[in-house]
């Protein structure tokens, strides 16, 4: 498992909520290649909570999305806006219970239409939640006019 470089880490006014490293309010998420798989391993806390000690729903759906965009930003080297996020929460994610994992990885490509499967696994490795995202890839000269020059690996 290796970690993928940040391609926007350095770009002026970037700011996402999922994975800015500077964003005081943001999810600072980090992501790594796994064979066909972009991984990112995320701590909660009580600030990210709905119900007591539990992850807010919504949280959980960024997670989905930001780690499936990120398959499209490493695994086809470009970017893409969501067309539909459909999440299925299976069982509760506590807070307090150590970190979650979220594993995704491309189940099917048509054209520039790309849907992206989503794994989040608890501290026990148990399915909480399984996400199915489509995205609208950008062609390279969209995505270049959008600052991305390409997602390379750490060394």
């Amino acid at each position: 498992m290796k970690k993928i470089k940040n391609p926007w880490a350095d770009k002026e006014g970037y700011n996402c909520f999922g994975c800015a490293p500077d964003n005081p309010m943001g999810l600072k998420m980090q992501f790594y290649e796994d064979g066909d798989e972009v991984i990112s391993i995320w701590q909660p806390s009580t600030h990210h909570q709905g119900w007591i000690d539990t992850l807010h729903g919504g949280i959980i759906a960024t997670l989905v999305d930001e780690t499936g965009a990120w398959v499209i930003t490493r695994k086809l080297q470009t970017t893409a806006m969501t067309v539909r996020l459909n999440v299925q929460y299976r069982r509760p994610i506590m807070t307090n219970a150590g970190s979650i994992t979220v594993r995704a990885r491309l189940a099917q490509q048509m054209r520039n239409f790309v849907t992206v499967a989503v794994d989040v696994m608890d501290s026990d490795d148990k399915v909480c939640a399984q996400g199915e995202i489509i995205y609208c890839t950008f062609d390279h000269d969209r995505a270049q006019q959008m600052g991305f020059s390409g997602c390379d690996l750490e060394d």
